[in-house]
């Protein structure tokens, strides 16, 4: 970079190395935290104010990892308080993934870089005849930690599309607002994916999980970072889920914008419904990718049939990544379940085990299925019955291996690259995934 900010956190030497594709060498399994204040942010109305809030209030460190940020009035804030933070001395570090973040121009990056702002790109390529050809392993975590004091963590990007005046394509979304002991827990994990050296502050310290939680609601404010990388937490957020559909007793809620998960999920989420478990699932209706609805759909009879109430969300796109079980389980970060953020993507969840955020939750979801959904019926259509059947049966039983073999697919070392605005120079694609 063009300047290097000013450290100002007292650190520690350091703890861990990173590695070539932006996960850590040593293996942390992040535990539950408890006394946490938690706040739940649906939409860009309510999450880009408290952002914005916070970065205008940092005073030592700004971690920002996005998978999207557009040049729009969204991006352009977020850009100018960046600039403002770095040039009062904060220690601003921003991660984009090369793939999201294709549309970037030169001089926007520039800009930054010359205030001091720390950019680096997750696995940069240029188009070849036309094509993107970094489809694969993401960078698709959206985590924000200011001073190690406050932390965010969802679905929703740097873009103007999750503001509802964007129109019919606007998403729907959630974040959730953390202060509290987890916070260095998030600030430790954003920390560890920003540079070759990984320094972390004094104090942070492995907490272990309890042997059992149960989802009543004991110890509210319990959080849990959980996260997918391609080498030690290839599954964490998958078994959180499995964990959470297991212990189920009395309701289950997934709103889910990529629905198309393994065999293992699915027939979890259809045990959890034999044994008496209310579980309802919200799906795309409207989806801003049409194979989205199309492979979901393909798997409603086998859901449905068993007791599973499956709503279409159609005022706009759902872009949501939130679920609850019972009481007091949620979960709220970045990973969807399919292929995609189930086995290559680096994608970053928090476990939460609190009564009031659970319920909070469930009313926000609760008013979406009852006001702008449409709900499936089991028999949805008599006709081609025997077609739905036959592709039924060979997406379920692919669905069992589907995530293994899409984890096989090469690797080719993506890496975290620092940008200086002269390197920009000639990449340029686009993208709106």
């Amino acid at each position: 970079m063009n300047s290097a900010p000013v450290e100002k956190v007292a650190v520690d030497p350091i703890v861990m190395d990173q590695l070539p594709d932006g996960s850590m060498a040593k293996d942390v399994d992040y535990g539950w935290q408890s006394g946490n204040q938690l706040e739940l942010l649906e939409n860009g109305e309510a999450y880009f104010p408290k952002v914005f809030e916070a970065l205008r209030q940092a005073r030592q460190e700004i971690l920002l990892e996005t998978f999207i940020l557009f040049e729009d009035k969204v991006g352009l804030e977020l850009q100018g308080i960046l600039i403002e933070a770095a040039q009062r001395g904060v220690k601003v570090v921003v991660s984009l993934d090369g793939f999201g973040c294709g549309e970037l121009s030169s001089g926007f990056i520039a800009e930054l870089s010359k205030a001091g702002v720390s950019v680096q790109m997750f696995d940069p390529a240029s188009k070849t005849l036309g094509f993107r050809t970094n489809w694969f392993r993401r960078l698709h975590r959206k985590i924000v930690v200011v001073d190690a004091k406050v932390a965010f963590i969802g679905g929703i990007n740097f873009s103007a599309d999750h503001l509802e005046d964007f129109g019919p394509e606007a998403k729907q979304d959630y974040a959730v607002q953390v202060l509290g002991p987890a916070v260095a827990d998030l600030h430790h994990f954003a920390l560890a994916q920003s540079g070759p050296q990984v320094r972390t502050r004094r104090g942070w310290q492995r907490r272990e999980q309890p042997p059992s939680l149960r989802f009543t609601g004991e110890g509210d404010g319990l959080v849990r970072l959980v996260y997918r990388d391609n080498l030690q937490h290839r599954s964490d957020i998958e078994e959180a889920y499995l964990d959470a559909l297991r212990k189920a007793r009395q309701r289950v809620v997934i709103a889910n914008a990529y629905f198309f998960p393994g065999y293992r999920l699915l027939r979890e989420i259809r045990n959890a419904a034999r044994r008496g478990v209310q579980v309802q699932l919200i799906m795309q209706g409207q989806p801003d990718v049409a194979f989205a609805k199309l492979a979901a759909r393909m798997l409603y009879d086998y859901l449905l049939k068993e007791g599973v109430v499956i709503h279409e969300y159609c005022q706009r796109p759902l872009h949501g990544k939130v679920a609850l079980v019972d009481e007091a389980w949620s979960t709220v970060g970045s990973s969807n379940l399919d292929p995609l953020s189930l086995s290559l993507n680096l994608e970053a969840n928090v476990l939460i085990l609190d009564r009031g955020f659970n319920q909070q939750l469930y009313e926000r979801l609760e008013h979406l299925s009852r006001n702008h959904c449409k709900t499936m019926p089991e028999n949805r259509t008599p006709r081609g019955w025997l077609w739905r059947v036959t592709v039924g049966f060979v997406v379920f039983h692919v669905l069992r291996h589907f995530p293994a073999w899409t984890g096989w697919l090469p690797a080719h070392k993506p890496r975290l690259k620092p940008f200086v605005h002269e390197e920009r120079q000639g990449y340029d694609s686009s993208t709106r995934h």
